[in-house]
């Protein structure tokens, strides 16, 4: 079967001559970041192209070790830059928003089949899990993505290790707070980085775990340094890293997002894991977390009524989540990106609720 050209996904590419780094904005990650991050990014692109007043960095060498001689920006000349910069994403900030788009989780050790049923459902786009990060998985799952025309627009992680979502269990196994699990769990977040990188997936995403309230808590402390290595090592790849919502309160995540200080990380915002975590409740939590969501778990549960045991996963409609009001909110909140529906159960009635919550949604988002 002949391959089809790929549309380029990258919004644009400012460079500054032969001895200029390259910056490149893709499409997905551009329509997440513009609420958050229109001032951080034109800070980028000057930054960028303006040489340090001692070195300048390129291709992991210095411009000193170079021996070129390099012209030093002026102050004006930064200035200028970077309210051009402004300018003009703030420009595209002002155009009509987009429909947001709606996609589905999905992963498998067929990729092709994985793929493939992400377009039987209907769907253009889908969050896919990581299987083995081999070069030859990444090799099949590109060619999946292609046959199908389908954009993969986040890499969840998990593992390795036990991960038990419950409240017993769960602070002791889940994402990066476990000191026992925590160097494994980071190497495979950057195993996963390479991974996303060579498929051209524009970020991953992980659950960090059950976050202290705490914050003088040294499990704070670990965790925010274990979160930023990856973080930064997903931002040397060009990616971002999106925690999902979960195991934290709204505010003990932003909390730990500061304290990381990287431009980015973000949230993939599960509207029901704060509710089947009785964290909080997912519109409100916008108020808190809305500049920092990169992405979207459409999925329903209702709260928690033992205290040993997380609330109940129900179909789309059927839970605690105001969809209407939430739906509103991202609107409101200047997302852009997609709603990708999740539901964890097997089986046919699965697909039967993924289409139903996908019919649902779309008289939401228009």
């Amino acid at each position: 079967m002949e391959k089809k050209a790929q549309p380029d996904r990258r919004l644009g590419t400012v460079a500054g001559g032969p001895n200029r780094p390259l910056l490149e904005f893709h499409l997905a990650e551009y329509e997440a970041f513009t609420t958050r991050n229109t001032y951080l990014a034109s800070f980028r692109v000057a930054r960028e192209h303006v040489p340090s007043s001692r070195n300048e960095c390129q291709g992991g060498k210095l411009a000193s070790d170079r021996g070129d001689s390099m012209n030093i920006f002026d102050r004006r000349t930064f200035v200028q830059m970077a309210a051009g910069a402004v300018a003009g994403l703030s420009a595209r900030a002002a155009e009509p928003l987009k429909p947001m788009r709606l996609g589905v989780v999905t992963g498998g050790a067929d990729s092709d089949a994985a793929i493939r049923r992400v377009r039987d459902l209907g769907f253009s786009n889908c969050q896919v899990y990581l299987g083995s990060p081999d070069a030859a998985a990444a090799a099949r799952l590109r060619a999946a993505l292609d046959k199908y025309q389908i954009e993969a627009t986040s890499l969840i992680i998990t593992g390795p290790g036990p991960e038990v979502y419950d409240f017993l269990q769960g602070p002791a196994t889940i994402g990066l707070v476990p000191a026992k699990y925590r160097p494994e769990r980071i190497a495979r977040m950057k195993q996963g980085s390479d991974f996303a990188k060579l498929v051209g997936i524009p970020g991953i995403q992980g659950h960090c775990g059950f976050f202290p309230e705490n914050p003088g808590d040294p499990l704070f402390a670990e965790t925010v340094a274990a979160l930023r290595t990856v973080v930064a090592y997903c931002r040397d790849n060009s990616q971002t890293f999106r925690c999902e919502t979960g195991q934290e309160t709204p505010v003990t995540l932003l909390r730990a997002i500061k304290a990381v200080g990287l431009d980015n990380l973000g949230v993939n915002f599960d509207c029901a894991n704060l509710i089947l975590y009785g964290k909080a409740n997912p519109v409100d939590a916008l108020d808190l977390l809305g500049p920092y969501v990169l992405g979207v778990h459409a999925k329903d549960g209702l709260y928690p009524t033992d205290p040993n045991r997380l609330g109940e996963e129900v179909p789309i409609g059927k839970g605690r989540v105001d969809f209407p009001r939430f739906i509103r909110r991202l609107k409101d909140a200047g997302y852009r990106g997609p709603i990708t529906i999740e539901r964890e159960i097997s089986g046919p009635a699965q697909a039967d609720d993924i289409r139903a919550s996908k019919a649902y949604l779309e008289r939401l988002i228009g």
